[in-house]
């Protein structure tokens, strides 16, 4: 086969109660997702023998990731073959695309993969949403955004938005259909944080954060665990979901990799890991069904948007204008749980269960019509770039 993560399967998902308050720790919102990825996938403990996530394990008050390989893996009491967590991959999606590596050279045949966020718990005693926190010293490449005082994501994606305003022409309004269809989608989510429909006009009467960013238009951190069992697909014939295999993966990396050094600060790196995904696969833009795509802030997903080739660079505005395309009725229903935006910050992971449940059909309310068959997934934000396909095969 020449493409190795045509045989690769996603075979079961999982995800903790997501809140804006745990009361619990992370270890234990982990093995709630880990725990109901294996059984949906109709597996025991004993069938996982690989295991991944990204970034690792941060040891410190932030809530990124308070979780790792080693905890979780004592806590299921899991025998691997092979493991891996790393902060210098393509973006969240490294995990899997690490995974499908190494299933292909069948080092393990069914491999779990977690993501945990803690971040709502942790910014009420730190500075959990900061690179890092003012008077401390800092680092590559942080150091590059400190004079200008730019402690926060949402600072250093505003330059990148201003710059992609600059070049588009993209209005505030059109800009804005992006939170008002996440949180159109939250409101048939009953797992999702916020679900309470916004207008244009709360749009407009939020608070700016930091322009052209409004409040609507950043995500929502959160304590939660999303878990996803990856399967060689001779293996997940036998499990018990639909197989839905991965068609194509963009990972490349033929930029300058590096926040601060950009080779386009208006696109980011999006476009060439996107090239490489549609050079993978017979399929293309018009056979997707369902986009799940990055919104860590809505600009990320305007920028999917055009380098997946769903619309012409500095088009989105003219596709997304009036909402109606991009609506769970639409042609190019997106961010169908609500997204990070209303559902909650699951870095990523997050879009990943809810392709699943889309493709299939478990979306009850929100459920896409039409038999949704291809789903189109992305990450973003500066280097860290990745996307991939997920098909379903009856």
């Amino acid at each position: 086969m020449k493409y190795p993560e045509k045989n690769v399967a996603i075979t079961g998902i999982g995800q903790s109660r997501v809140s804006r308050d745990a009361g619990v720790s992370p270890l234990s919102l982990t093995l709630d997702a880990a725990l109901e990825a294996i059984a949906d996938a109709g597996l025991e403990r004993s069938d996982i023998n690989g295991m991944s996530c990204w970034p690792g394990d941060y040891q410190d008050a932030s809530g990124m990731a308070p979780v790792g390989i080693p905890a979780l893996q004592d806590a299921l009491r899991l025998k691997l073959g092979w493991y891996s967590n790393c902060r210098e991959t393509a973006g969240q999606f490294g995990a899997i695309f690490n995974a499908i590596a190494a299933i292909s050279a069948n080092l393990c045949r069914h491999v779990l993969i977690f993501r945990t966020m803690y971040q709502a718990t942790a910014r009420k005693t730190s500075f959990a949403n900061a690179s890092f926190q003012p008077g401390g010293r800092a680092f590559w490449p942080y150091d590059w955004f400190a004079p200008y005082h730019a402690y926060a994501a949402a600072s250093q994606q505003a330059l990148y938005f201003s710059r992609y305003v600059h070049e588009s022409g993209i209005k505030p309004e059109q800009v804005a259909q992006i939170a008002l269809i996440c949180r159109q989608n939250a409101s048939l989510n009953p797992a999702a944080i916020y679900r309470t429909p916004i207008t244009l006009d709360d749009y407009f009467d939020a608070p700016i954060i930091s322009s052209p960013l409004r409040l609507f238009d950043c995500d929502v951190p959160i304590d939660g665990s999303t878990a996803i069992i990856l399967s060689r697909v001779d293996c997940a014939r036998d499990t018990r979901n639909p197989l839905t295999r991965i068609e194509a993966i963009g990972s490349s990396m033929q930029y300058r990799n590096s926040w601060t050094q950009l080779d386009d600060p208006a696109t980011q790196a999006l476009p060439g890991v996107a090239e490489m995904m549609w050079g993978r696969t017979d399929l293309s833009p018009a056979d997707v069904d369902v986009a799940e795509l990055y919104d860590g802030f809505s600009f990320h997903t305007i920028n999917s948007l055009e380098a997946l080739g769903f619309c012409p660079k500095f088009e989105a505005g003219a596709f997304i204008d009036g909402g109606s395309r991009i609506a769970l009725d639409g042609e190019l229903p997106i961010n169908t749980n609500g997204g990070a935006l209303s559902a909650g910050r699951m870095h990523a992971y997050g879009q990943v269960h809810e392709a699943c449940v889309q493709l299939w059909g478990r979306g009850d309310r929100r459920q896409v019509a039409g038999d949704p068959r291809v789903a189109a997934l992305s990450t973003a934000g500066g280097p860290l770039a990745g996307c991939f396909l997920l098909v379903r095969d009856d």
